[in-house]
C-alpha cells in the first residue's frame, strides 16, 4: 500500500558527512529538528572510508531528535534487503515511524563488487532494486512467516516484524528503474538534481505514470522529491537559473516564488537542500531554509489549496 502524498510540500536537507564532521552534522541536524524541517537525508557509501555510516549515522540522529525523519539518499546495493527490513523496522519503532526507505539500482558498480558484494549487470540490478523493495515490504507490517523466492533474494520461514514499512522513495533514472518506482514505490527523487522544469523530469515521469497505472496504481499516490542545489542569498539574482534552465537560487522571496510553482504547477512533493556543489549546505543556509523559506511556501500552497499550513 502506498504512503498518502502529503497535502503540503515536505522540507529536508541532504549532507555528505566525513567522520571529522559528526559534531556539526548533529547540530544542523537539531537546529533543523527545533525549526520544522521535515528530514534530512545522507549518502550511502560504505566503500569510503572517511564518510560516516549512513544507517549508523541516521539511528543515533533520530535517538536525538524528536520530529524529523530521516533517510539514505540512497540505500548502497551492499545492505541485503532480509537485513534492511530489520533495521528499518527498529528505527521506525524507536523514532515513532521518522523514517524514510531511500532506494536505488546502485551508480558505482566497480566500487561496490569491491565490498565484495556480486556485480551485477544494468539489468540485474533493477531486478535486485525491485525484489529488495518487495522483500523488505514482505518483512514488514506483521502476517505469517515470509518464504520468497526472488532471482537475487532468497528468505526462507522468516517472520515479518511487527511494524509497517516505511515510504519508499526512489532514486531512479533509468527507463527500467523507473518502471520499478511506478509499481511499487511511493516516492521519486529524480537524479542529476533535475528539477520540475528539467527535460529529464518531463521525459521519466509519464514512465513511472504509465507503470502505476498498468499495476493498478494511480499515479497521484507516487510523489515527487527533489534534490535541490541551490545558494539563498540576501538580495534578489539577476537571473535564477543558468542558461542550461538550471536552478542557480536567489533570494528568499525568488525561493518561495519557485517553489511555490513547483507545488502547485508542477506536482512537486517535496525539496531537499543541497548546498550549490551539490554537498553539505552551510548551517545558516539551512536555518534560512528551515525558518524562512519552508514556512512561506508552505503558507502560500496551503492557502491555495485551503488546507491547514
Amino acid at each position: 500500500m502506498s504512503a498518502p502524498v502529503p497535502a503540503l510540500p515536505l522540507f529536508g536537507f541532504g549532507a555528505h558527512s566525513t567522520l571529522d564532521e559528526g559534531p556539526e552534522l548533529l547540530r544542523m541536524v537539531q537546529q533543523a529538528d527545533r525549526d520544522g524541517l521535515d528530514h534530512f537525508s545522507l549518502s550511502d557509501h560504505p566503500y569510503l572510508g572517511d564518510r560516516l555510516d549512513a544507517y549508523a549515522t541516521i539511528a543515533f540522529l533520530l535517538g536525538r531528535t524528536r520530529h524529523i525523519a530521516g533517510f539514505a539518499n540512497v540505500t548502497n546495493p551492499t545492505r541485503p534487503p532480509a537485513m534492511l527490513a530489520r533495521t528499518l523496522t527498529s528505527l521506525s519503532a524507536l523514532s515513532e515511524g521518522r523514517v524514510i526507505l531511500g532506494m536505488g539500482a546502485g551508480g558505482i558498480w566497480d566500487r561496490i563488487a569491491d565490498m565484495g558484494v556480486e556485480k551485477l549487470t544494468p539489468a540485474q540490478a533493477v531486478e535486485a532494486f525491485e525484489e529488495a523493495i518487495v522483500l523488505v515490504r514482505k518483512l514488514s507490517g506483521g502476517g505469517a512467516p515470509v518464504t520468497f523466492e526472488g532471482r537475487h533474494f532468497q528468505v526462507h520461514e522468516i517472520a515479518p516484524s511487527a511494524v509497517a514499512a516505511p515510504p519508499v522513495w526512489t532514486g531512479s533514472v533509468g527507463r527500467k528503474s523507473l518502471a520499478v518506482t511506478g509499481r511499487v514505490a511511493d516516492g521519486w527523487i529524480p537524479g542529476h538534481a533535475a528539477d520540475w522544469l528539467s527535460e529529464r523530469y518531463r521525459s521519466s515521469r509519464p514512465v513511472i505514470d504509465e507503470a502505476a497505472r498498468a499495476a493498478g496504481r494511480a499515479p497521484a499516490d507516487i510523489a515527487t522529491v527533489f534534490n535541490l542545489p541551490g545558494r539563498i542569498t540576501d538580495a534578489p539574482l539577476p537571473a535564477t537559473r543558468d542558461a542550461e534552465g538550471r536552478w542557480l537560487g536567489g533570494s528568499v522571496a525568488q525561493w518561495t516564488e519557485e517553489l511555490t510553482s513547483a507545488a502547485l504547477d508542477h506536482g512537486a512533493a517535496g525539496f531537499t537542500l543541497f548546498s550549490p556543489k551539490g554537498g553539505t549546505p552551510d548551517a545558516v543556509s539551512v536555518t534560512r531554509w528551515s525558518t524562512e523559506i519552508a514556512p512561506a511556501v508552505r503558507e502560500a500552497v496551503a492557502k491555495e489549496r485551503q488546507v491547514s499550513p
